[in-house]
């Protein structure tokens, strides 16, 4: 069995949408960035075949794409999991976490996503069907809060 523990994810609350656009704002060239990005993705926990379902499979994403909520009543916190087959896509995954990750329903539906994807220059150096999926990725995430904040 696995130890996955969707709440042992720690992007959000260890490392928040501000620390990324700092370090992306120190590194130099897109090379560095990208290598930033990869980085943070392997602290992704990677999902058990068992929540790698078809309900949770993310439509609009070139690569393969899941996401797994937990929604924690007491707190009124949404906790995220979201794993890829493609490295530079779990980074950008970790991208979305940082901002939405354990951030209750009306919060992640007030986060500019596309206003923080401009502010650290990602959609310019990301391939246009990478830019639609990270969209469909944050869409799929704001649709699942809105369902809960109803």
């Amino acid at each position: 069995m696995s130890d996955f523990n969707i709440r042992d994810i720690k992007l959000g609350k260890n490392v928040t949408a501000e620390d990324v656009r700092d370090d992306l704002e120190f590194l130099d060239d897109w090379e560095e960035r990208y290598r930033y990005i990869i980085d943070l993705g392997k602290q992704l926990p990677e999902l058990p075949d068992t929540l790698r379902t078809e309900d949770r499979f993310v439509r609009g994403c070139q690569s393969q794409v899941w996401l797994v909520t937990d929604y924690d009543d007491s707190e009124g916190r949404l906790y995220l999991a979201v794993d890829s087959d493609a490295i530079i896509v779990r980074g950008l995954a970790a991208i979305v976490l940082t901002a939405l990750n354990r951030r209750s329903p009306e919060q992640i539906a007030a986060v500019d996503m596309d206003a923080f994807f401009q502010d650290i220059d990602l959609f310019g150096h990301l391939s246009p069907t990478r830019g639609n999926g990270l969209r469909a990725m944050v869409a799929r995430i704001k649709q699942e809060a809105a369902a809960l904040a109803a």
